[in-house]
């Protein structure tokens, strides 16, 4: 079975918990290197299933779908934390009254 299985639906009913949580701290704080860090778990998080989806000699399809349904929800999990990470990015450059280089967001909304 994958490293955190994430096709359980429990499972990833507690990584959005954990993500949610996080991103409520990271939002209160005004620390933007809360999701940096979110987002670096979920990116090895993503590397160690695809390392076991590589280096698994003799799978059986139940493993197979359990780690291409977490890879699917690693990507899902990395999409929602790079964009936490720039809105609250441009939370804190607001606070601390920073000239941002860009708007992080803007590319993203104006295609919404």
């Amino acid at each position: 079975m994958p490293f955190i299985n994430f096709s359980d639906s429990l499972t990833v009913l507690l990584g959005l918990v954990l993500f949610v949580l996080t991103l409520f701290l990271g939002k209160e704080t005004h620390k933007s290197a809360i999701p940096a860090a979110m987002l670096g778990v979920f990116l090895v998080i993503l590397v160690i299933h695809v390392a076991e989806l590589m280096l698994i000699a003799d799978m059986t399809d139940e493993v197979y779908n359990a780690l291409t349904t977490s890879i699917l929800v690693d990507f899902v999990f990395i999409f929602l934390s790079f964009i936490s990470y720039l809105w609250i990015d441009d939370v804190q450059a607001r606070i601390e009254k920073k000239k941002s280089i860009d708007d992080s967001l803007n590319w993203f909304w104006s295609k919404v």
